[in-house]
């Protein structure tokens, strides 16, 4: 059904919009199998780990609960982003400036490498490397938004600051009125970039077991992995499971996972494209507090993310529709894209990342032989993170410690137990939500 000013929520996809169920399943795990190295999820960061390690010539098991790039791999806007979408405010002060730069100097490299690596791997995922573009809807908030950015840029993170004219000149949408380029990095298809990796995967002799939810996990010298059916062994054990960590029992304390939501418009016609502009279709972020995020995909659809986060009591990860989510996303279709307005949603999808109380990703190794190594946090910016993670830790569980990874490594804040993490959670949300919404009625009065 369309209206004349927000479009019906459309189809909820339970798998998110970018991918499809592989038409040959690798089978679940049956019986016993023993491996140098266990990975434990099928995303960016498992299947990167996993290559690596073959390539350095280990032997490598990866247990995946359903199929590879079901969860936030495989649910993501797609946005391939270096240091400047960092929330820097949140972790400067804590860290301090020399520790911030080298974590920005990660995020900067993972966008580096996923490019080399689609070259490597061949993986041809509607890549434009267009750079993205934090702009603001409303001048309450070019202040902040060119405080951000300088401090990024003095952090190691390139940008520039487009004015209004700047932003008409490369064609961007008149509803950004001024905005932070940042020239590294750009958008693709997720979906298509997470089938690529399963691929080299199994191309580089990966077992690659899905439809094999990972129940217990043990610790010793020997870490067993319990699935339904069998178990996988191994003396390094790598958790790339994110935000459905906590319910293997890791991280419970130290990260929270929170639902983000996507709608996807269908494709545009000539006449639509053309009244939009945006010839270079770079990726667009807000500096809402919430933000949202606005991309055109190869396919001429548009696809808007994020506008309402969600916290499940518990830290669950219940894959069900959030329709206030997506009602607010459609708001947001009408209301920065007027020439689109009666433009029907084709589909809608939820999903979870993962969010540490400082915003940085939580690295590090566990165990009674410290033989357990985790991936987690990244916070909604892992295309670039989480896969560039994967090469740090196969050079940690073959001896080494990169630079990088030692830069990672800090106290992350433990997060307070439940009925209070519910209820912080409930109360910041709403706050900022209601923040952003001010910010939103400005721009309706304008």
């Amino acid at each position: 059904m369309k209206t004349s000013v927000v479009a019906s929520p459309g189809v909820y996809r339970s798998i998110g919009g970018w991918l499809e169920r592989p038409r040959s399943l690798q089978p679940s795990l049956q019986g016993r199998v023993n491996a140098d190295v266990v990975v434990v999820g099928a995303g960016f960061a498992g299947l990167s780990t996993a290559l690596e390690l073959r390539a350095r010539g280990a032997d490598v098991v990866v247990l995946e609960r359903e199929f590879a790039g079901f969860g936030a791999s495989g649910r993501n806007a797609g946005y391939l982003a270096g240091g400047q979408g960092l929330e820097l405010d949140f972790f400067l002060k804590r860290v301090g400036r020399e520790k911030a730069s080298r974590i920005v100097g990660f995020d900067e490299a993972g966008v580096a490498y996923v490019e080399q690596r689609l070259t490597e791997l061949g993986i041809a995922c509607d890549y434009n490397p267009s750079g993205i573009i934090n702009a603001g809807v409303h001048p309450s908030q070019e202040k902040a938004l060119r405080a951000k950015m300088q401090l990024g840029v003095e952090l190691g993170a390139p940008a520039q600051f487009l004015e209004p004219a700047e932003m008409r000149a490369r064609g961007v949408p008149p509803a950004f009125l001024f905005g932070s380029y940042s020239p590294g990095g750009g958008t693709l298809q997720p979906g298509k970039y997470v089938t690529g990796l399963r691929r080299a995967a199994l191309a580089a002799g990966v077992r690659l077991f899905e439809g094999s939810a990972v129940e217990a996990l043990g610790e010793g010298a020997i870490i067993e992995c319990r699935t339904a059916h069998g178990h996988a062994a191994a003396p390094h054990v790598v958790l790339a499971a994110n935000a459905y960590a906590p319910q293997l029992g890791w991280l419970k304390d130290k990260v929270l996972p929170l639902r983000v939501s996507a709608i996807e418009t269908e494709p545009l016609s000539a006449a639509q494209l053309a009244s939009l502009g945006w010839p270079r279709r770079e990726g667009i972020v807000t500096p809402h507090l919430t933000m949202e995020s606005h991309r055109l995909t190869a396919r001429d659809t548009l696809i808007l993310t994020t506008k309402r986060l969600a916290y499940v009591y518990g830290g669950q990860t219940p894959n069900v529709p959030d329709e206030a989510a997506y009602a607010q996303l459609a708001i947001a279709l009408a209301e920065r894209f007027p020439t689109l307005r009666g433009l029907a949603v084709q589909t809608c999808w939820s999903g979870y990342i993962s969010f540490a109380a400082d915003a940085l990703p939580v690295v590090g190794e566990g165990g009674a032989n410290g033989n357990i190594l985790y991936t987690a946090g990244c916070s909604g910016h892992g295309v670039g993170t989480q896969s560039l993670i994967g090469r740090l830790l196969a050079e940690r569980i073959c001896g080494d410690e990169p630079a990088m990874l030692q830069a990672l490594r800090h106290e992350t804040p433990s997060l307070p137990p439940e009925p209070l993490r519910w209820a912080a959670m409930r109360g910041l949300l709403a706050m900022a939500n209601a923040m952003d919404e001010g910010v939103n009625r400005k721009v309706r009065a304008q």
